[in-house]
């Protein structure tokens, strides 16, 4: 039976509270209907900006890597040139620790944890 022809839930709300409503609705890319209908329900409504936010960090982590693989091409062909290798080494190593922290903070905002 289509949701049209069932019977609504009325809700009473001040006009800020409406207002509050329709902005979270469209965050999440919902109608003001499906956001309450998931709120209601209790399901994980997830903000579209959220999921976006992931995706951009999930490019700058693949930029982050690609700068420690040409740093590590650089180290292997002009070491000793223009900075120390130990320097070098423990950029790379920084790089790679802040790849690990995206990751672990982009899997954090898709599961909602």
């Amino acid at each position: 039976m289509p949701r049209r022809s069932l019977p609504p839930i009325k809700v009473w709300v001040t006009l800020e509270e409406r207002a509050e409503i329709e902005v979270r609705a469209a965050q999440t890319g919902l109608s003001v209907s499906a956001y309450m209908r998931a709120a209601g329900l209790n399901h994980p409504v997830r903000s579209v900006l959220d999921l976006k936010a992931v995706a951009d960090l999930g490019r700058v982590n693949g930029d982050l890597g690609r700068v420690a693989g040409l740093l590590k091409l650089w180290l292997a062909e002009k070491r000793g040139q223009g900075a120390s290798p130990v320097d070098v080494e423990a950029l790379m190593k920084d790089l790679w620790a802040l790849q690990t922290e995206m990751r672990q903070i982009m899997w954090r905002a898709v599961r909602g944890a």
